[in-house]
């Protein structure tokens, strides 16, 4: 199955999205919502499986991929403007109800998304290894390495950095890494090569509240089904622990072998996201 590729203007920035919706996919729709400074292409590997069921809609947020660059990076690498891009989004794809799976930074706009914009639409929500109040260690980590994209004279450098700093995702195949290259690599005007984002992006990292989303999360009244890498050092144990009993009293599994965040491309980890999405709300 292969997915198509499409653009739409949203909020007045140019977002890209590749849609994925096989022959058996019914009208139920999913939003399939990447990390921080990733692409909509991490989500292939799932998108493919939930598109026998759903149509399944995977954006490259603003400043990733293929979607424009934002000229006003202080005011729209944020939660809230990511919020109404979603918005635009599911509102000129004319979709009144749909799910959402989102990893780390995706999963965080899910959460904001479903207490304010889009309550009422957001059916169901499967949040990756993100929670509330990410640890204040793990979000410095990423913004050390974000913050200052290296760059490398050829591809398969960038690849073998790609598989240090995301060695926290689980397994994944030489074909899979190669393609999580792939999708996200952009050539330098000196020839050498960096990941596919705007290092402006760290600015949203820099301006944390520090009460975080707790608030919109105990808020939300939808089913949640959170998965949590056994390793993770953003969602720490103890927060997920609140996320079960706060709010809507998440569904937690810990995904073994995995840190931050599992890559969501296992028979096991489908089998999870489907079966919560099909409505099993309580159980995993």
């Amino acid at each position: 199955m292969t997915p198509t590729s499409h653009y739409l203007r949203c909020e007045g920035r140019e977002l890209h999205y590749t849609e994925w919706a096989g022959p058996n996919a019914a009208s139920d729709a999913v939003i399939a919502w990447h990390g921080f400074a990733r692409t909509g292409r991490d989500m292939d590997d799932i998108a493919a499986q939930l598109a026998q069921r759903y149509r399944v809609i995977c954006p490259d947020t603003i400043g990733r991929g293929l979607s424009q660059w934002s000229p006003d990076p202080a005011n729209e690498y944020t939660l809230p403007f990511y919020v109404r891009l979603a918005a635009s989004l599911v509102d000129q794809l004319g979709l009144p109800h749909f799910h959402w799976l989102g990893t780390s930074m995706g999963g965080a706009i899910g959460i904001l998304a479903a207490a304010t914009t889009l309550r009422g639409r957001l059916r169901r929500l499967v949040i990756n290894d993100i929670g509330p109040c990410p640890a204040p260690e793990a979000v410095q980590r990423i913004l050390t390495y974000a913050s200052r994209p290296p760059a490398f004279g050829s591809v398969s450098e960038l690849e073998a950095y790609f598989r240090t700093v995301y060695a926290p995702y689980g397994h994944l195949s030489d074909a899979q890494w190669r393609r999580l290259t792939e999708t996200s690599v952009r050539r330098l005007p000196d020839g050498r090569v960096t990941p596919h984002y705007d290092p402006a992006i760290a600015m949203q990292l820099q301006s944390s509240s520090p009460e975080g989303l707790w608030p919109a999360w105990d808020s939300l009244d939808v089913p949640v089904l959170c998965l949590r890498g056994a390793h993770s050092d953003l969602l720490l144990p103890d927060a997920a622990e609140q996320m079960r009993t706060r709010g809507p009293l998440a569904v937690v599994v810990e995904i073994q072998g995995c840190g931050h965040a599992p890559a969501l491309n296992t028979p096991e980890q489908f089998a999870l996201v489907e079966r919560f999405l099909a409505g099993d709300a309580r159980s995993p």
